[in-house]
This record gives C-alpha cells, structure tokens and sequence, in this order.
C-alpha cells in the first residue's frame, strides 16, 4: 500500500505541543489538588522505601504524606470551587510552607502511621494491582529522588504520567493514515487531546489512570492492525499481553477485552471458507484471552478466591443514606456528571466548566460519530473504535447503580474513566472530519492548521480557567493569583514563565508549519488528490491474513 510521506516535523510538532500543554497543567495544579493525589504519592513512596503491598483497607497514610497535605492546605477550598462552604477553610487564606523547608521522604515517615481515625487516612489504593506505583518507585529511584522532598516527588511522578500520554498524539495519527491514508486527517487526529482540557489536568497529575490510558491506547492501535487485516497470532498474543499490563494497573482494562473481539468479528474477510475463518477469529480472541489472563487476569481471579470479591473495597465510606429513585433518574442524574467531568471539572471535581462548553462538546462528539460511520470503506472500523468508549461508560454508569440503588448517592462517575478510550475517538472525530472535507488530501490539509488553532483556544480557555479557579482569589487581582501559585509551586517562577512560555512557542511552530504544508498541497491539488484517492482505496483493503 502507498501512503504519502508524513511530515515528521508537524508529528513531531503536535506531540510536544500535547507533552507542553500536560507539562503546564502539571505545573499548574496545586499540590494534591486531582483527584487522590495523597493516596496514590503515598502508595508510591511506601514500595519505592520497600513496604509492600497490603491488603486492600489496610495501608494508611504515611506521616510524610500527612505532613505533606498540612503543608499545602490540603482539605482547603479552591476559590474556583462551585459552591462555598462555611465550614471549610479557603486555600485563598492558606499560607503554604515555603517549598525548600518542605518535609523530605526517608525510610522513617514513609510507611503507614498509626491507625486510621479519619477515611482521608486510609491508602485505599491497595484495592488496585501495584504495577503503576512499582513504575512510579523506579522513577523515582532513577531520578535519585526517592529520598527527596515530597512536592519535588510528586512532581515528578505527575512528568511520569504525561510520558505516558505522548503516545496519543502518534498513533491517532498512524491510525489514521492506516484507515484512510490521509497524512493530513492523521494529524488532525493528533490534535485531539487539545480539545479537552481534563486530559491535560488529570494526565498531568498522579494517578494510575494514565498506564490504563496508555493500555489502552495501544490496543487500539493494535484493534486498527487487526481491522486492516493483520490476523496474526503473534499480534493476538501480543494484544493480550498489553491487556494484562492493563490487568495489571486496573479493573476498566477488563473492558478492552470485548472491543477486541468485535474487532476480530468485523475484520475484513480472509480466504478460505466462512467456517474456517470463523474458527480462525474464534482462535485468536481465545489466545488475547489467555495472554491477557497470564499476564494480569490472575489477579483479579486471585481476589475472588482469597477476598471472594474482583474488585474489593479500599475504603468504606459510610454516609447517611438517601431515597433511590429510579434507573430512568439515575441516568439522567449520572451522565450528565460523566460527561461534564470528562472534558473539565478540575480540582477535585470542583472547579467546573460551564454547561455551555461540556453539553456542546458531548453533542459535537455525538454528531462527528454518527458522520463517521457514513465514512465508505471505514465503517466497521469506526463501530469498532466507538464501542470502545461506549463500553467503558455503560460500565461505570451499571458500576455506579449498584451503589445509587442502595444508598441513593451517586459515586465513581468520573470521566477519567473513559481516557482508555482517547485513541478511539480521536481517530473517529478526524475520519469524520475527512469525511466532511469530501475524502480531499487539499481539503483535509486546510483542516490541519485550523483544528489546531480551535484547539489551541479551548486549552487556552481550560488553563485559564485553571489558574483563576487554583488561585485568584474574590477580587484579587492575576498578579496576587501568580503570586499564590509561586508559592504553592515546588519550583521556581522561572519554570512556571518557561513552560507556558515554550509551548506557545511550539504552538505557534505547528500552526504556521500547518499553514505552510497546506498551502503546498493546494499548490498541488490534482496530484495530490490522486495520491489520496489511491492510498485510502488501498488502505480500505484487506490485506493477506498471516499464516503464522
């Protein structure tokens, strides 16, 4: 198959403007301000100084990490938050520890302290697999800084997880190519984590919701192989092995499993006979299934026989309870909070977005989804990728029943959640803007430099909503508010001007490189076109399943 040549700079251009972004977010973020962020330093800390794993329930905060959270006004509100509370002091009113006279992690306050008179200091991360903090140890071990202060730790390890994310940004666009051989509707797809602002803020931060992002990530692009005719056992062994990895991290790798089938299931025909061949997809789920099993489904069947659960509780916390209502007020109730945290509620689910800007984001996604599958030639792989997300939601929406049905609150509904799926709806967003620019390589170039800049805006308006939700307090002027940061802020104001400062500049690189290649290629429109025409024709083909 020819595919035309993919400008590497603008691929190489659109990841470190993504890595910039997360960066900046990471910068931005007060200290243990995303979701968990205490428990999942604490677990972290707890194996890299060699205390192991206990059993879920049982691991409390370590002395550091409660000094840590006094530091910086843990449990304070954020001046962005929704709604004030009277009760609870301001981080606005906050004098945090100056960042050198912070307290230093060593092997006698990073073990569990005490017994737990308060759910905060309960690690419930434990109700986890530990491969994501034994990662975060060695990170900290490589860097030499697993005796070091604890904001410089956390720090870090919220670096570690943006590392995790770049792998979004190439191969949305490989995907892509591959789909449809378009170089420039593969770049577009690059662009798609600028749109979401929550990508940034949680992907910057500490959670082991970034391995399952990346797990994710690749066995959608090995789900893309597969659609495209890559029917291997060697690739079934190795998808499954990347689901273990997932296993591993976290109980939502689980659903991957079913979109891997429906992805064999729907692969272009093969030669041979209708039975054989179905035996022969039959085969290769059977073999991601066992791989997956070997590498990290032992675990979770290791639950149910010693704790005689999959998924045990790491910390109960006893509310009083409320009248459910039913499944039709549920759903009504729930998704609107998946969706809205899905695209922007900072903080802890605090700071939040507007209506305006979640609901149109949701609708706009709904409709680029119903344009991608009248996408010719991709229509089954575009089922495939949006099953994916669908997944993922009808499961933490069913998940998050069992507890509103007996308690009549909502919990767990976070969209973080459906970040495994970020691949997959990259890919479909740009296959049905391709489709939309009439399957035209000069269309889909001018597409580039402009979604680049749309999502350059929507991150622009994200970090700001950040910065004045994080910091600047009722009237209080963007100097006070920088002010606060800086002192919040694990390293100097330098770092926080460079940062932002070097990613607009890489901003600024990829729309005017966008601009350049687009007016090239409506330069040369007629060959151009032909070129596209023939490599989505071949892309759209089968190819030779494997023997092997």
């Amino acid at each position: 198959m020819h595919v035309a040549r993919r400008p590497r700079l603008l691929d190489v251009l659109l990841t470190l403007l993504v890595a910039g972004v997360a960066c900046t977010w990471a910068l931005l973020t007060p200290p243990f301000q995303a979701p968990d962020e205490p428990q999942h330093l604490n677990s972290v800390v707890r194996l890299a100084h060699g205390g192991g794993w206990p059993a879920p329930g049982e691991a409390t905060m370590s002395l550091a990490v409660r000094e840590a959270r006094q530091e910086v006004a843990f449990g304070a509100d954020l001046p962005g938050r929704f709604a004030d509370r009277s009760d609870r002091p301001q981080l606005v009113d906050a004098t945090p520890t100056p960042a050198a006279e912070r307290v230093r992690v060593d092997d006698r306050n990073s073990q569990p302290y005490g017994a737990p008179t308060d759910p905060a200091d309960i690690d419930q991360m434990t109700q986890h697999p530990p491969l994501y903090y034994a990662l975060g140890a060695g990170v900290l071990h490589a860097l030499g800084l697993a005796d070091a202060r604890w904001d410089l730790q956390l720090l870090a390890l919220r670096l570690f997880d943006v590392l995790l994310l770049l792998p979004v940004v190439p191969l949305a666009s490989w995907a892509v190519r591959r789909l449809t051989g378009s170089v420039a509707a593969g770049l577009v797809a690059g662009t798609f984590t600028l749109f979401v602002p929550q990508v940034g803020h949680v992907l910057g931060a500490l959670n082991n919701d970034a391995l399952v992002t990346l797990v994710g990530t690749v066995v959608t692009a090995l789900c893309v192989r597969v659609l495209t005719g890559d029917r291997s056992w060697r690739t079934a062994a190795v998808v499954g092995a990347v689901v273990g990895i997932g296993l591993l991290t976290k109980v939502m790798a689980a659903f991957l499993l079913p979109v891997v089938a429906l992805a064999y299931l729907l692969a272009p025909p093969g030669p041979g006979r209708a039975a054989p061949e179905l035996l022969a997809r039959a085969g290769r789920v059977l073999v991601v299934g066992l791989a997956a099993l070997a590498v990290g489904g032992w675990w979770w069947v290791r639950n149910l026989l010693v704790l005689g659960t999959v998924q045990p509780v790491g910390v109960d916390i006893r509310l009083s309870d409320l009248e459910p209502e039913g499944p039709v007020t549920y759903v009504a109730t729930a998704w609107p909070r998946l969706a809205r945290s899905f695209f922007g509620d900072l903080g802890w689910l605090d700071v939040r977005t507007p209506v305006a800007f979640w609901l149109t984001g949701t609708l706009v996604l709904a409709v680029l989804a119903v344009v991608a599958l009248t996408a010719r030639g991709v229509r089954r792989s575009v089922l495939v990728l949006l099953s994916l997300p669908v997944t993922l939601a009808v499961a933490v929406l069913v998940n998050g029943w069992g507890f509103y049905a007996a308690h009549g609150r909502l919990t767990g509904h976070q969209g973080r959640y459906l970040y495994a799926g970020l691949l997959a709806l990259a890919v479909v967003v740009a296959v049905a803007l391709w489709r939309l620019a009439g399957r035209d390589e000069r269309r889909a170039w001018v597409l580039v430099p402009v979604v680049t800049v749309a999502g350059l805006a929507v991150t622009c308006y994200g970090l700001a909503l950040g910065f004045t939700g994080f910091y600047q307090g009722p009237g209080e002027s963007l100097g006070e508010a920088a002010g606060r940061w800086a002192a919040f802020s694990p390293v100097g104001a330098a770092w926080l001007v460079a940062v932002p400062v070097l990613t607009g500049v890489v901003a600024v690189a990829a729309v005017l490189v966008g601009v350049l290649r687009a007016r090239t290629a409506s330069s040369t429109a007629p060959a151009a076109a032909a070129e596209s025409t023939t490599a989505a024709a071949a892309a759209t083909q089968a190819a030779p399943v494997s023997a092997g």
